[in-house]
């Protein structure tokens, strides 16, 4: 739990930086240069810990299949908040414990979805509503594309938990991330350079130190922390503890950029915090 909640921290905090990152870099570059360096920091990593990623072991087919499922997750996220706010797309976004809860139900042995897990969920979801509902509106058209962005972005997040949870190749945490890093990063940088983006245009300290910390601390190490823990919990649980991340995102948004917190967030903290336990202990 201790291990979560920092990895929460860790993701809540990112939304700041991407924030940040985002004023001198475009979103697909700022993606997929995070992928590859993040796979460069990785592969130096297991190369210094002894630890294969290169063996033949059957392996490529389900690598290939996460990378583009990550791929995916990024370029629907990233795009999706072009068209509508931010916060109707973490609201959507963080639909994805739903996915991974039925994703388990349906492909993972021992993870079936009961009735006091759904309670929780949506106990869970409610707290984040309640968060948002002042930067919550009536949506337009264009809203409403943006919505469906987040929406698949969401599926695509929950596809890849499930995936990696449910295989039967018991690869090493080291080897499932790099798959996903190294193989997203030409997909996305590809993907920025057709749909002819701006790129770099203001590369300041405070810019680049904002992707140094996504490369390293979020990319790097809480996502290999997080395939660990994949290795060792149900999938459910763990995913429903994903929603504490907007609420730390709104603290760090609160601290750092000087946005406003209404009371409502003592409340929904509340929520949160029943509905993962219910989670847990279904």
């Amino acid at each position: 739990m201790g291990l979560l909640l920092s990895l929460c921290a860790i993701w809540g905090f990112t939304q700041v930086t991407i924030k940040v990152a985002n004023t001198g870099m475009s979103p697909l570059l700022q993606a997929g240069l995070r992928s590859a360096g993040s796979a460069l920091l990785l592969w130096a990593y297991a190369l210094t810990r002894r630890v294969p990623l290169f063996e033949r072991d059957g392996s490529l087919g389900f690598g290939l299949t996460i990378a583009a499922l990550f791929a995916g997750e990024f370029v629907f996220l990233y795009w999706g908040l072009v068209f509508t706010t931010a916060a109707r797309g973490i609201l959507f976004i963080y639909t994805s414990p739903f996915v991974v809860a039925l994703g388990a139900h349906w492909f993972i042995p021992g993870e079936r979805l009961h009735a006091r897990r759904i309670a929780g969920l949506a106990c869970a979801f409610a707290g984040l509503v309640l968060a948002f509902a002042d930067a919550l509106t009536l949506p337009t058209w264009r809203e409403l594309v943006g919505d469906g962005l987040e929406l698949l972005a969401a599926v695509l997040w929950g596809a890849t938990t499930v995936v990696v949870k449910a295989s039967r190749l018991r690869l090493s945490p080291h080897k499932t991330l790099f798959y996903q890093l190294a193989g997203s990063a030409p997909m996305l940088l590809a993907l920025a350079w057709l749909t002819g983006e701006a790129g770099l245009t203001r590369p300041t300290a405070l810019v680049l130190g904002a992707l140094a910390y996504q490369i390293v601390v979020v990319a790097f190490a809480s996502y290999l922390a997080w395939f660990w823990l994949l290795t060792r919990y149900p999938a459910a649980p763990l995913a429903a503890f994903s929603f504490w991340t907007p609420i730390f995102g709104m603290l760090a948004s609160w601290l750092l950029l000087g946005e406003p917190v209404t009371a409502a967030l003592g409340v929904a903290m509340v929520f949160v915090a029943t509905g993962i336990y219910l989670v847990s202990r279904a």
